[in-house]
């Protein structure tokens, strides 16, 4: 079991990101506003994790321990990639504290962005290898848009530009379009094919969402070209991305302003700016994009942190 000091907003806290690809464990304590880090790991989640949240938490908290050894920490956050609705946070966060005594809490990973930022209470938006939005209501409840997979949603992520590029390529060539367009030939030399393939059966043989996303880069190479239709996809994605935060909007979020992060918006500009200027435009100016390219992991610690001495929002 790990030991709990006394409450106090100098005690050390563990933060923890899970995410599809990797987990980040960082034992850390607030001076201040200013997160001091003093130790942290990163491991493969695939290494520890697996569909069976009792045998996850014992997991988890055996590489906690390994990192903070002896050290005596004051409460555990946790950001958790699949935890996508208060029950399966929930569920997670009761298997921890059947284990520990620590107080924790578990949220979805892409509430740890605006917590990273101090923006407590804000939209959280992932557009990597796939899109989802995050946030929670005045009540505290949870509510999520987007995230519904590469094959029928995810739209702006990596994965869903290329599902649209491949797409809007299809429907060009079915009009009548020749191959000048810089997009054509760029997604189908990404795509290993000689000749024009059947562009569904080729993406459908990829088979995930990080292996269909790996082809993104050839849509914005192909904007950067001058092609059209790639500047078209870009623009409808980031479109699709301000929707998610519309949608949260209605569905009951009082945020004004939501943190966006992901590898592909951070490393793309283009699809970037186009959801800030997306995202004013269709709130009105009610809600304000950032760009957020730090570390998740920092908005587990502060959630840790805000359980000894609670943030003001």
């Amino acid at each position: 079991m790990i030991l709990q000091t006394a409450s106090g907003a100098a005690a050390p806290v563990v933060g923890v990101d899970i995410g599809g690809t990797k987990t980040e464990i960082c034992l850390a304590r607030l001076d201040g506003a200013r997160l001091i880090k003093l130790r942290e790991t990163v491991l493969p989640s695939r290494s520890w994790r697996g569909a069976d949240a009792a045998a996850d938490a014992a997991s988890l908290l055996a590489q906690v321990r390994l990192l903070v050894g002896d050290s005596p920490v004051a409460a555990l956050g946790v950001g958790a990639h699949g935890c996508d609705d208060d029950a399966e946070c929930e569920t997670l966060a009761a298997a921890l504290r059947a284990r520990s005594a620590l107080p924790l809490r578990v949220v979805n990973d892409a509430e740890l962005m605006p917590l990273a930022m101090g923006r407590v209470g804000q939209i959280g938006l992932v557009a990597g290898t796939g899109s989802i939005a995050v946030c929670r209501t005045a009540e505290g409840r949870m509510i999520s848009a987007g995230g519904w997979g590469w094959l029928i949603g995810d739209d702006g992520s990596a994965a869903g530009l290329v599902r649209e590029a491949a797409r809007a390529v299809s429907l060009a060539l079915d009009g009548g379009a020749t191959t000048e367009d810089p997009l054509i030939g760029l997604l189908y030399h990404s795509l290993g094919q000689p000749e024009l393939p059947r562009l569904g059966s080729t993406l459908a043989g990829l088979g995930t969402a990080a292996a269909i996303g790996a082809h993104a880069p050839a849509v914005f190479a192909a904007c950067d070209a001058g092609s059209p239709l790639a500047a078209s996809v870009i623009r409808a994605g980031a479109e699709a991305l301000a929707g998610l935060v519309v949608n949260l909007r209605a569905r009951g979020s009082t945020a004004s302003h939501v943190v966006a992060g992901g590898s592909v918006i951070v490393a793309q500009p283009p699809l970037w700016q186009a959801f800030a200027t997306a995202v004013a435009r269709r709130s009105g100016g009610a809600v304000t994009a950032h760009l957020f390219q730090g570390h998740p992991v920092e908005g587990a610690c502060r959630l840790a942190a805000d359980l000894v001495t609670p943030a003001l929002s």
